[in-house]
């Protein structure tokens, strides 16, 4: 194109809409990051320490603890980085690098916990079946799966975003690189892209979002045959999983489904804040530190430690 430079390097916008962020960057980033790693890191100690805890559901939840603490590392810290030195510029590779990784972790995220839901279900609905379903050859199996065809989503939506040309502005209105900032930024024809990602959305996420519902619903209806406190008790425990999932899918699908002319606002970053953030902060609450068996694995760990200590 004439009269137009192709874009070597991208700059992340701190503050969309002019709006003052500096609290978000300063407080909330910080604070979110340190409690879901402290949270998660204790759920891969407790899990893979305590032999009680090795079982089907614990070692899904001790790899979604492992990938909470890669997704959260992947923009947080450097968002925080940047708006210390207030350097928000990024280099393609390290721009293509950084959207590869969060749909890699956002991916298997999705998958993942759409396995624990199974699980859940197997174990509530046929409980006598459950330790040939999910024998320890299916987890590590399907865990494989998760990380590879992970790979292969990122790699073709990354591939597939950054064969376009950037000859416009430079300006990502985002604290981290994504793909629907970058549509905007693109001087070629995206429709293929814009595809891509609602065929994605649809399948995948509207996919998975059934599958956990479908598994939700079916344990709902079991439990409901047993005394009212186990039911109650049962959807207590259910509940709030069904929360993470909708706001994880709900805040992503929102931010990747708008429409690539729309102007960047500060709820663009919010949502993108919750996708995030928010999923792998809460889970370490909802699967483990309200969790009996985890409470009490720490309890005997602690105790351990102690007598060691005294002797």
């Amino acid at each position: 194109m004439a009269n137009s430079t192709m874009v070597t390097e991208f700059l992340l916008l701190a503050s969309p809409d002019g709006w003052d962020t500096s609290f978000l960057y300063f407080t909330v980033f910080p604070v979110t990051y340190l409690g879901t790693l402290l949270g998660n890191l204790l759920i891969v100690t407790v899990t893979t320490v305590d032999q009680n805890l090795h079982t089907p559901m614990y070692f899904f939840l001790r790899n979604l603890s492992i990938l909470d603490m890669c997704f959260i590392s992947i923009t947080v810290p450097n968002a925080f980085v940047n708006s210390l030195t207030i350097n928000w510029v990024i280099s393609v590779t390290g721009c293509a690098t950084q959207i590869f990784l969060v749909l890699f972790c956002a991916y298997v995220e999705i998958l993942i916990l759409s396995i624990m839901a199974w699980d859940r279900y197997v174990a509530i609905c046929q409980p006598l079946q459950y330790p040939v379903i999910m024998n320890p050859q299916f987890c590590v199996h399907m865990t494989l799966a998760s990380l590879l065809s992970g790979l292969l989503y990122a790699g073709v939506h990354t591939g597939n975003t950054f064969r376009l040309s950037f000859c416009q502005s430079n300006m990502v209105p985002q604290f981290f690189c994504d793909v629907p900032s970058l549509l905007r930024l693109s001087c070629s024809d995206t429709t293929s892209n814009v595809v891509l990602i609602l065929v994605s959305a649809v399948v995948i996420c509207g996919g998975c979002f059934l599958f956990i519902a479908m598994s939700y619903i079916r344990i709902f209806s079991a439990v409901l045959k047993f005394p009212t406190r186990a039911a109650g008790k049962a959807f207590f425990t259910c509940t709030p999983h069904i929360l993470v999932v909708s706001i994880f899918l709900s805040s992503s699908t929102g931010v990747y489904l708008r429409s690539s002319g729309t102007s960047a606002t500060l709820q663009d970053m919010v949502l993108s804040a919750f996708y995030t953030m928010i999923p792998p902060f809460l889970n370490p609450l909802i699967y483990s530190l309200r969790n009996k068996q985890v409470k009490e694995a720490v309890r005997r760990i602690m105790q351990r430690q102690l007598f060691s200590g005294k002797r």
